[in-house]
C-alpha cells in the first residue's frame, strides 16, 4: 500500500507557489511536512529540525528549474533534503567533504536529543540506524518507511538504480551487526532481526505519531 497519493498536481502547486500564490504553497507543504520532518528527525539535532524543513520546502521552489518531469515533486523533495543535510554538517563540522559512505550521525556527533522508540525494539533499531555510514541509513530509511522503490531513491541520491539495490543489501548487513552489538538481551536481538520490516514499520508510525501537525 502506498503511503501518499502520487501527487501528480504537485508540479502544479509548486508553479502557483513560485508565481505568488501562498495557498497551494501551504497545500504543498502540509501535504509533505511529515515525509520531510521524518527524513531529518533521526539525523539532526532538535534545534536545527524545523529550521531544515522549512528550508527544504523554500530550496525546492527556488531550484524549480532543476525539477525533472520523469521524476515526482516527492523524490525531488528528498533529494533538496539529502542535499541541505550534507551542507548543514559540512557547515557543523567546518569541513569541505564529509564521507557519507564512511562517517555515521553519531560520528559527526548529530542526533536527536532523544530517542523516540517506544518499546525496546524500536529504540535498538533507531540506534543502530544512527551508528551505519549516513549513505546506508539513509537508503534503508527511504526504503522502509517512505517506501520508496529502487529507481526513486536512485534519483534521490543521484546514483544508479543498480548501486542502490547493492547498498541496500550492505546496509541491512551493517545494521545486524550494529544490531547485535546494542542489544541488551539475545532476545532483544532475535525479535528484532527477525522481524525488522515489522519494526521499521512500527516505528514509522511511531514517528508520524509525534510529528507536530500543520
Amino acid at each position: 500500500m502506498r503511503l501518499v497519493s502520487d501527487g501528480r498536481d504537485d508540479v502544479e502547486l509548486l508553479d502557483r507557489w513560485r508565481e505568488g500564490d501562498l495557498g497551494a504553497g501551504d497545500q504543498l507543504f502540509n501535504r509533505h511536512f511529515s515525509s520531510v520532518h521524518r527524513f531529518f528527525r533521526n539525523k539532526v539535532n532538535e534545534g536545527a529540525l524545523e529550521d531544515l524543513v522549512q528550508q527544504t520546502f523554500m530550496a525546492s521552489v527556488e531550484g524549480r528549474e532543476r525539477f525533472r518531469s520523469d521524476s515526482t515533486f516527492r523524490t525531488y523533495l528528498f533529494g533538496v533534503a539529502h542535499n541541505l543535510l550534507r551542507d548543514h554538517y559540512r557547515r557543523q563540522r567546518k569541513v569541505e567533504v564529509l564521507d557519507f559512505a564512511e562517517a555515521s550521525v553519531e560520528d559527526v556527533g548529530f542526533g536527536p536529543n532523544t530517542l523516540l522508540g517506544r518499546q525496546q525494539e524500536q529504540r535498538l533499531l533507531l540506534e543502530a540506524l544512527r551508528r551505519i555510514p549516513i549513505d546506508c541509513q539513509i537508503v534503508l530509511e527511504l526504503y522502509y518507511w517512505e517506501e520508496l522503490s529502487a529507481s526513486q531513491t536512485a534519483a534521490v541520491l543521484g546514483i544508479p538504480e543498480g548501486t542502490v539495490r547493492g547498498r541496500v543489501r550492505k546496509a541491512k548487513a551493517l545494521l545486524k551487526k550494529k544490531l547485535t552489538v546494542l542489544a541488551r538481551s539475545p532476545s532483544d536481538l532475535e525479535s528484532t532481526v527477525q522481524n525488522l520490516e515489522g519494526w521499521a514499520a512500527s516505528l514509522r508510525e511511531a514517528l508520524a505519531a509525534s510529528t507536530p501537525s500543520r
